[in-house]
């Protein structure tokens, strides 16, 4: 008998999913029928800045695969069709055709939820201002970037975050006047310690960025339905275009009403196989938890390298393998021009509130040789835990060549290494990528130095 999967969501988890269970059981075997409420699939959301940018310059160019080039795979993919319920006792969803306002039913055997997130929207008013932005879809970065090309001069962008930051770069290199208006300290707060952010924002002003901290956006005043400003902290910043990126949310109103279980992250409770505590319910993607390796607790990591492994993991198991997911380590990257910024595990204030006693040691470096012409500069952070000497997290800010660094982290980090196993590492050298010591081994030398002294 044919069994069916139905899959909610046509991004990064879902159609990783989707496919990885079709590469295992032919459709002879399995059904897969993917709902997406969208007009897009398998698309690249972190590639939107660099669209808006002008540095992508066709849209088509972020998107990896269409609904035919999965239907030569006998994977059935419906756009505009968002499921409004599902009945997890009869195995159903009610699914809604958007452009005909129908809703039908159908069954299911195995269910995939892959609904993603959300981006946060404050309650403030004026958000429905025509030249209000959101960044989470291509049509949203289709929207922005057609308000740039409409005659927009000047920009604020609420948050600074990593979408924010890029965001405010793409703007920037587009030639609007842009300010960032944020309500906490520094940018990348809570992704980053604050003096690697404080870098960041450094670099922001150095290109032309007007950037200004501790202000919580309190209205979008406009005119003739048009944005005109920004009210926040008591301040007005005059705006053409308001880019809101102050974060997004799991995707979990659907799940809950159908009875599935939240974690701690406030996303989809799961196990290792992606199963959540439902029988025949699966989620992966930014719409799931994740269990942090370094840390032991519950995350929501919401980027593309989760949700495609997450949805690979799913895919295997729907697909009668037998495959866990062995968790993150949070690890990401992102640039402001020529500025890299990086980090992998733990930062200082996160082993904090974990209650991990931890060393850290912060250090100015350079990507190459210190007589090479094209050595960039680059600061350093890492952290390894008190007695165990088990390094916790490392985060990088620097020129070109500085950010990719983290990799070597993620790897020690991945394999539980302590400070004293990476001292020795067999990194390459030669002048034109690094010194003789590595930035990696420098932050493991200074690392078992500071452990040493605090035993000592």
């Amino acid at each position: 008998m044919v069994e069916r999967l139905v899959v909610i969501g046509g991004d990064a988890g879902g159609m990783s999913a989707a496919s990885e269970a079709r590469r295992r059981r032919p459709s002879s075997d399995l059904e897969i029928v993917v709902y997406e409420r969208g007009g897009w699939i398998s698309f690249s959301a972190c590639g939107e800045p660099y669209f808006v940018g002008g540095e992508v310059e066709a849209l088509e160019d972020l998107v990896a695969r269409t609904p035919e080039q999965f239907a030569d795979r006998d994977i059935e993919v419906h756009l505009f069709h968002e499921v409004t319920a599902i009945d997890a006792v009869n195995r159903t969803v009610t699914v809604r055709n958007v452009h005909r306002d129908v809703e039908f039913e159908t069954p299911y055997d195995d269910l995939l939820i892959a609904t993603g997130a959300a981006a946060v929207r404050p309650h403030i008013p004026g958000l429905d201002l025509e030249g209000v932005a959101f960044m989470r879809t291509l049509d949203d970065a289709t929207a922005l970037r057609a308000l740039i090309e409409g005659g927009a001069r000047r920009a604020v962008v609420v948050g600074g975050g990593y979408i924010g930051v890029e965001v405010a770069e793409a703007l920037t290199r587009r030639d609007l006047q842009t300010t960032m208006v944020t309500a906490g300290e520094s940018a990348l707060e809570g992704a980053f310690d604050p003096e690697i952010g404080d870098r960041v924002v450094a670099r922001m002003r150095e290109i032309g960025i007007e950037f200004r901290a501790g202000l919580t956006a309190e209205r979008v005043e406009g005119a003739s339905g048009r944005v005109r400003a920004v009210e926040a902290g008591g301040e007005r910043f005059e705006a053409d275009i308001v880019v809101i990126a102050i974060g997004a949310r799991p995707t979990v109103a659907l799940a809950e009403a159908a009875g599935v279980p939240l974690g701690e992250s406030g996303a989809i409770a799961i196990d290792d196989h992606q199963r959540t505590l439902i029988p025949g319910i699966w989620a992966a993607g930014d719409c799931a938890e994740s269990h942090h390796r370094v840390g032991g607790h519950a995350v929501n990591i919401q980027l593309g390298t989760v949700a495609n492994k997450q949805g690979r993991i799913a895919g295997v198991n729907l697909g009668g393998g037998d495959e866990r997911f062995p968790g993150v380590l949070g690890t990401a990257i992102s640039r402001l021009c020529d500025l890299e910024v990086a980090r992998t595990g733990l930062t200082e204030a996160e082993a904090a509130d974990l209650g991990i006693e931890a060393v850290t040691v912060a250090f100015n470096s350079r990507t190459a040789a210190g007589y090479w012409p094209e050595a960039e500069r680059l600061h350093m952070k890492a952290l390894a835990e008190v007695g165990s000497g088990r390094l916790l997290g490392a985060q990088i800010v620097g020129g070109t060549g500085a950010g990719k660094r983290i990799d070597a982290f993620a790897m020690a980090l991945w394999n539980g290494m302590t400070a004293f196993d990476l001292v020795n590492v067999d990194l390459s050298y030669a002048p034109p990528f690094s010194g003789v010591w590595d930035p990696v081994l420098v932050a493991a030398r200074e690392l078992t130095d500071a452990l040493e002294s605090h035993t000592g």
